[in-house]
């Protein structure tokens, strides 16, 4: 039988984007899937009491900057060269969520994900503004102006709703988190235990 990781998700997430690009080769070696759930940060935050780590640990001393060393060692390890930190961080990311509920029904969710994360954090680009992101989802070969439209159906607004509190209610407080059946995982660095538990 094969198994799942359930990867909970949020494009404003740097972490989820490193996460993202180490998991196929998971998934390779164990033969698993991938499902990904999007789900609003800013929706489990507030529903967590839970921040950001520039709002929970900006008064920490050196506690970002061992975060900031963390984080060059994961790119470095997995040879993330492509990552650039978003000039326009934080980005709300309302409209990019809403979009991937949209492209899921669509049946082009991964190929959105890919344009959504590279213009994130690998091109830069301010994908909370509406121009911008018709602008990038056409040129990844994607009608971005029907994706901007189906942002605004209800039935998409609900489901992610949905999936935000689905979440919350298995426990899930930020983002990358992964389940393996009902094991949570928290953060890009237990990757190697989900690998673990995918091979189990």
């Amino acid at each position: 039988m094969t198994k799942t990781v359930d990867f909970i998700f949020d494009f404003g997430s740097p972490n989820a984007y490193l996460a993202y690009r180490v998991l196929p080769s998971i998934l390779e070696r164990t033969g698993a899937k991938m499902k990904l759930i999007p789900s609003l940060l800013g929706g489990i935050f507030k529903a967590t009491n839970n921040q950001s780590p520039m709002m929970a640990f900006g008064g920490v001393k050196g506690k970002l900057e061992y975060e900031n060393l963390e984080t060059r060692r994961f790119i470095k390890k997995h040879g993330l060269t492509a990552f650039k930190m978003n000039p326009h961080f934080p980005v709300n990311t309302l409209t990019l969520m809403r979009g991937a509920i949209h492209a899921e029904r669509e049946g082009i969710l991964d190929a959105y994900v890919e344009a959504g994360l590279k213009a994130m954090w690998e091109d830069g680009q301010k994908m909370d503004d509406a121009e911008v992101f018709v602008s990038v989802m056409n040129e990844a070969g994607l009608d971005g102006a029907a994706i901007l439209a189906g942002t605004q159906e209800p039935d998409v607004k609900a489901g992610l709703i949905a999936n935000t509190e689905a979440a919350v209610g298995r426990g899930v407080f930020g983002i990358p988190t992964f389940f393996v059946g009902d094991e949570m995982f928290f953060g890009k660095n237990t990757l190697g235990d989900v690998e673990e538990a995918l091979g189990i």
